[in-house]
């Protein structure tokens, strides 16, 4: 049996996409489970990306605009902004609008369900009780 998983047709149907993808230790991945993982890997493997996830993701309450996430960072807000789309388009963030600012929130079955791949299988060869 291959691990594969339907691609979501939107980011509602992202979380479910992921939850049906086994650890990548318990079974090969599929050629689909790829496609869908592939995405959100690429977005946090740009250093500022995975910075920019852990703030909100650490930041009081789980959210932040870019006035919070600004001062943390060397970079114009325009790149800030295009960072977080990034994440956004990913499945990694979501996003409201409030009045002029806009305040990103991680999804955390998304990122659970990203960190859940690299879930070490147990061995039960060799073991002893």
């Amino acid at each position: 049996m291959s691990n594969s998983c339907t691609p979501p047709d939107d980011l509602a149907d992202l979380d479910g996409a992921l939850a049906c993808c086994s650890p990548l230790a318990r079974e090969p991945l599929g050629a689909e489970a790829a496609a869908q993982v592939v995405p959100m890997l690429k977005a946090v493997a740009d250093p500022a990306r995975l910075r920019l996830l852990s703030l909100v993701l650490s930041h009081e309450g789980a959210e932040a605009c870019v006035c919070d996430l600004l001062p943390h960072f060397a970079l114009s807000q325009p790149t800030i902004s295009h960072h977080l789309k990034v994440l956004h388009d990913a499945g990694l963030l979501d996003r409201e609008k409030r009045g002029t600012w806009v305040f990103y929130r991680a999804r955390p079955a998304a990122v659970a369900a990203l960190a859940q791949l690299f879930v070490p299988v147990p061995s039960t060869t060799g073991a002893t009780a």
